[in-house]
C-alpha cells in the first residue's frame, strides 16, 4: 500500500516513492518502458492523478493507493 495524505498523487510521484526512478526528469522516459497498469488498464503518462482505491502494478509488483485521514 502507498498511504498519501493528499487527495492525488501522480503517477510520476509513485514511480519515485516506489524506487523505479531516482528522479523526476527520468518519469517521461521509464513510464514508456515499464510495463504498467492502473485499475487494469495500460498507463503510459506520468502526470496521471492516482486517487485512494487506485490499484496500480508496475512490473507485476502491486500497490493500492490509500488516502490517510
Amino acid at each position: 500500500m502507498i498511504h498519501i495524505t493528499s487527495e492525488y498523487i501522480t503517477l510520476g510521484q509513485l514511480l519515485k516513492l516506489t524506487d523505479y526512478i531516482q528522479s523526476g526528469g527520468q518519469a517521461k522516459c521509464m513510464v514508456k518502458q515499464l510495463n504498467i497498469t492502473v485499475n487494469n488498464a495500460k498507463e503510459d503518462r506520468r502526470g496521471r492523478k492516482l486517487y485512494h482505491g487506485d490499484i496500480v502494478v508496475i512490473e507485476g509488483s502491486t500497490y493500492q493507493i490509500v488516502k490517510d485521514r
